[in-house]
């Protein structure tokens, strides 16, 4: 397999890995560590990422539980999640702050699905793009005679076949987060 195609695929593969990771960040009716990802905690005179001054547990399936190392965090981390957009409440007892995942009403869900499905199309879109600099890669190759004809047509298929597969991959990551979303 020629280098072009060798760092197409693995563009393609990084490509995947950071779909997944963007799904992880929707929100099912499940609770998931993974929504509290981006949040930053104004500690100690800087911006620190959640998972870096407390504990986070998940005791129940709708339930998030966060504990703070410093007990005087928690403030701070109940204005952090306040300011964050993943619409949840959270509630402080003093020790603790219980974030609780409501059930999702099947609009929400709806709502949801689209948005997965958009979110799919986007890195389609990158993995085609990643696949037209690689044939355009190729095209130059050949314009510089280090490759042949044949070979630019053999390597193209090759590049399209190794498209059609990372784009299978996203679709059958799509079908299965949208019946996680939809799940009652």
């Amino acid at each position: 397999m020629s280098e072009v195609i060798s760092k197409m695929s693995d563009k393609m593969g990084k490509s995947v890995e950071s779909f997944k990771k963007e799904l992880s960040k929707v929100r099912t009716g499940r609770a998931s560590l993974s929504i509290l990802d981006d949040i930053s905690v104004d500690a100690y005179g800087s911006g620190m990422p959640l998972n870096q001054v407390c504990t986070l547990t998940i005791p129940e399936s709708r339930l998030i539980v966060i504990q703070p190392w410093d007990p005087q965090m928690l403030p701070a981390i109940e204005k952090a999640i306040l300011k964050s957009d993943i619409g949840l409440t959270p509630a402080n007892d003093g020790k603790i702050i219980r974030l609780n995942i409501p059930q999702l009403t099947e609009e929400r869900r709806k709502e949801l699905v689209k948005s997965v499905k958009k979110i799919a199309e986007e890195f389609k879109v990158a993995i085609r793009n990643i696949r037209r600099e690689a044939i355009d890669a190729l095209k130059k190759q050949k314009k510089d005679k280090e490759i042949s004809e044949d070979d630019l047509f053999k390597l193209q298929d090759q590049a399209q076949a190794e498209t059609d597969s990372f784009i299978k991959k996203i679709d059958e990551i799509t079908v299965s987060k949208e019946k996680e979303v939809m799940e009652v």
